[in-house]
């Protein structure tokens, strides 16, 4: 008799996950897919960048490189969509695919709404369309305290920036991302300076304004949606084969999904609106019933903003941050697929 398989949802990363410690993720773990690696750089080399190979086999990491848009989305998708083909099928069905901001591009192709080709060129596309120094910028700053409880006085201090910046058209600040315990603010340079002024510092640390990122999910991206839709037709997409999970917390299921309508939501609502990466979790987690979210890297910093879900919403008795690692060292709920010890354990050895 086989083994039951455990049920996963498989959670993509978004900006800002290949720095100086996955300098080499893609070689490090994906040998085996060099020929996928080529076909990626057949599109870059066609366009005059560097290749994805050069870049993650450097001998050193290079801000001024590695964090360009139009290198560091190319590695994270080339990175995550590897990850999601090694996860153990043989141990985990799949029953869902979500992601974090660009991480519902790579969400796509790993659900086959796209094939892995086609996730490359949207990734790479929207990379170079909505990023750029006249686009602003993104910061972030925690909802909960150092328990993973809600602070309403963190919350407070959110809202009040957003509330006093309504008042000017240019600098007017938006909430692009609800990430678990944490906001991620948008909107023009001066808006977010006035707002990394007005918010108190915590913990040494926040506010913390997100290097080499513009104001993502805000009106601030209308332009660049626009163009969007000028580059992808709606051809370009096709229904997935498993569920996937949206910025809205919506499902697009197999059988139900128009091309066209996950275009626009694809290229205008998730671009132009906050995407709520909270409410993704939500449904992966009442909806699926999952035993278990594998998040793929590079990287693990989603890990803290899922487990803040999980948090929030009781799920399976987790009341706060210290009852999250005591389940983790004991059965996993999360595995980040960016940390050798839980990678090992969502792969096929």
């Amino acid at each position: 008799m086989s083994k039951a398989k455990k049920r996963a949802v498989v959670v993509c990363p978004g900006r800002g996950t290949y720095n100086r410690g996955e300098l080499g993720y893609f070689h490090k773990h994906h040998s085996d897919k060099q020929s996928m690696l080529a076909r990626f750089d057949a599109q870059r080399q066609q366009q005059g960048l560097a290749t994805l190979q050069s870049l993650d086999s450097a001998k050193t990491f290079k801000s001024r490189e590695h964090l360009q848009a139009e290198n560091a989305a190319p590695l994270i998708y080339s990175c995550a969509y590897g990850d999601y083909l090694s996860v153990n099928q043989e141990e985990y069905e799949v029953v869902a695919v979500t992601g974090n901001s660009m991480g519902w591009y790579i969400a796509l192709a790993c659900a086959g709404a796209l094939n892995a080709d086609k996730g490359f060129e949207l990734v790479s596309g929207m990379s170079a369309l909505t990023q750029g120094a006249d686009l602003g910028g993104q910061l972030i700053y925690p909802l909960v305290d150092e328990s993973w409880q809600p602070s309403a006085a963190n919350r407070s201090a959110i809202e009040s920036v957003i509330e006093t910046s309504q008042g000017s058209s240019e600098d007017t600040l938006y909430w692009s991302i609800e990430f678990g315990g944490y906001a991620v603010l948008a909107g023009s340079h001066g808006a977010i300076r006035q707002a990394m002024q007005s918010l108190p510092p915590l913990e040494g640390v926040y506010p913390l304004e997100l290097p080499g990122h513009s104001a993502f999910h805000t009106k601030l991206m209308e332009r660049a949606s626009q163009h969007a839709f000028d580059t992808f037709a709606t051809d370009f997409f096709q229904a997935p084969d498993i569920p996937l999970i949206d910025g809205h917390g919506k499902v697009w299921h197999p059988a139900g999904t128009q091309a066209d309508a996950l275009r626009q939501y694809t290229l205008d609502t998730q671009v132009t609106q906050t995407y709520n990466f909270t409410q993704a979790i939500n449904v992966a987690l009442k909806e699926f019933a999952p035993d278990v979210l594998i998040l793929t890297g590079p990287g693990s910093t989603m890990g803290g903003a899922v487990a803040q879900v999980m948090i929030a919403q009781g799920w399976q008795g987790l009341e706060n941050k210290a009852d999250f690692i005591a389940r983790q060292g004991a059965e996993p709920v999360l595995l980040a697929m960016g940390m050798d010890g839980q990678r090992q354990q969502a792969v096929k050895e």
